[in-house]
C-alpha cells in the first residue's frame, strides 16, 4: 500500500494537514505576517525532546529560536500541578496573547498543551503535531483538551481547537510496537462504530510496513471528523466515540491508583471494547458470532490485562464518575452489529460485572 498525498481536512474551525513532508507547510505558515514577532514555545516530554524535536527543527528552522518546555513522560504529567508550572514558566518568559504554543507529542502532550493554551491569559494560539498513532487518529480531531484530577481520567477540561494539526506519519518510526497498538485500538473502534468495511480492512494492517498505515490514518481522521462536525460539543451522536471508553477509562484510572504497572490508554480501550461488545450482545444488539469475531481479533493483538475479581466493584465505583452518566445510571455507547453504534444505554452493575468475567475467562 502506497503513502497518501498531503491531505487538507477541514475540521470544526481548524485544519488537519496529513502527509509525509507536511511540516514544510508549517514552516511556510509560521513565516506569514500572522505570526510575525510572535513568541514561540514548544511543549515536549522527555521522549519527544530526544526523538522528535530535532526532526521538527530541521524541517521548520524558524523553531530553532523557540523556547522548549519539557515535562515528564506519562499520564502523571497531565495534572493541575504541571499545568500550574507551565503557566508560571510562560508568565516568567513573558508569553503574551500573541504567543504560540506548539504541542509536539502524544495524547498527554496535546491534551495538556491544549488545556494550558486555552486557559493561559484566557487563550493563546496553539498547534498540535501528534507523534503517536493514538494522538494522530484520536487527539487530532475534536477539540477536547484537559487533565486528570483526583485519580479520574480527563476530569477537568474544555473544548479548545488548535489553529492547525500537522500529522507527519514519519514520526511513527520512533514508537515501539506497544504504543502503535495503543493507537490501533482507536482505529478498531472507528470501524466497529460506523464502518464495517473499514473494520475488515484493518485486519490486513501490517505494523512491519509503517507506510501501509497512512491510508488507514486518513480514514480514521475522516470518520472522527465527520462525527465531530455533526455534534461538536458531544450532546448526541458524538457520544458513539465513547464505545469501549466507559470500562476502558475505569481500568486506566484504577491503574493510576494501584501498584500495578501503568496500562496504556489504547490497551484499556481494547479491554473496554471486548467488555462492551459482550454487553451489546447481552442486550440483544450484537450476534454471538460478531462478539467472538471482535474478541478474537482484539486478543490476537493485545496483551491481556489481569484484574482481580476483588477489584471489579472498585471499577464500578470509578464508572459512576463517568461524564456520560445521567440520573444516577451508568450510560454507555454500545454497538448494534459491527459498523453501527447507539448511545445513552443504561447498563446495570451486574451486567458490567458479567462482562468483566467474560474478559477474565479469555485471559485465563
Amino acid at each position: 500500500m502506497s503513502t497518501v498525498a498531503i491531505q487538507h481536512i477541514k475540521s470544526d474551525g481548524h485544519q488537519v494537514i496529513l502527509g509525509r513532508h507536511c511540516l514544510g507547510e508549517f514552516a511556510e505558515l509560521l513565516s506569514t505576517e500572522a505570526f510575525s514577532g510572535a513568541k514561540l514555545f514548544i511543549l515536549v516530554d522527555e521522549n519527544t525532546a530526544k526523538y522528535c524535536l530535532p526532526a521538527l527543527i530541521s524541517k521548520v528552522s524558524i523553531l530553532s529560536d523557540a523556547e522548549v518546555l519539557e515535562i515528564g513522560v506519562g499520564e502523571e504529567s497531565k495534572s493541575i500541578e504541571i499545568s500550574t508550572q507551565l503557566w508560571s514558566v510562560l508568565s516568567e518568559l513573558n508569553a503574551d496573547r500573541g504567543s504560540v504554543l506548539i504541542n509536539l507529542g502524544g495524547g498527554v502532550i496535546t491534551d495538556l498543551g491544549g488545556f494550558v493554551a486555552g486557559t493561559y491569559k484566557r487563550g493563546i494560539r496553539f498547534f498540535n503535531i501528534p507523534t503517536t498513532l493514538l494522538a494522530q487518529v484520536d487527539a487530532s480531531v475534536g477539540g477536547k483538551v484537559g487533565i486528570n484530577h483526583d485519580g479520574l481520567k480527563n476530569e477537568i477540561g474544555l473544548f479548545n481547537n488548535p489553529n492547525t494539526v500537522f500529522i507527519d506519519p514519519d514520526f511513527l518510526s520512533t514508537l515501539p510496537r506497544k504504543h502503535l497498538l495503543s493507537g490501533f485500538s482507536e482505529m478498531i473502534k472507528h470501524g466497529l462504530i460506523c464502518d464495517k468495511d473499514y473494520w475488515v480492512k484493518l485486519k490486513e494492517v501490517s505494523f512491519f510496513e509503517l507506510e501501509s498505515l497512512d491510508e488507514s490514518i486518513l480514514t480514521s481522521i475522516k470518520i472522527k471528523n465527520e462525527i465531530v462536525s455533526s455534534d461538536p460539543f458531544e450532546s448526541g451522536r458524538r457520544k458513539i466515540l465513547n464505545f469501549g471508553h466507559t470500562i476502558g477509562h475505569a481500568v486506566e484510572s484504577y491503574s493510576f491508583e494501584s501498584d500495578t504497572k501503568e496500562v496504556l490508554h489504547g490497551e484499556a480501550v481494547a479491554m473496554g471494547m471486548v467488555c462492551e461488545s459482550f454487553i451489546s450482545h447481552r442486550m440483544g444488539m450484537l450476534r454471538e458470532d460478531e462478539l467472538q469475531e471482535i474478541t478474537a481479533f482484539i486478543f490476537s493483538h493485545y496483551t491481556r490485562i489481569f484484574i482481580d475479581q476483588l477489584v471489579f466493584h472498585r471499577l464500578i465505583e470509578l464508572m459512576n464518575h463517568d461524564k456520560k452518566n445521567r440520573d444516577g445510571e451508568i450510560k454507555m455507547s454500545l454497538i448494534q452489529g459491527i459498523g453501527n453504534a447507539v448511545i445513552d444505554k443504561a447498563v446495570k452493575a451486574d451486567v458490567i460485572i458479567d462482562s468483566l468475567n467474560f474478559y477474565a475467562r479469555w485471559v485465563n
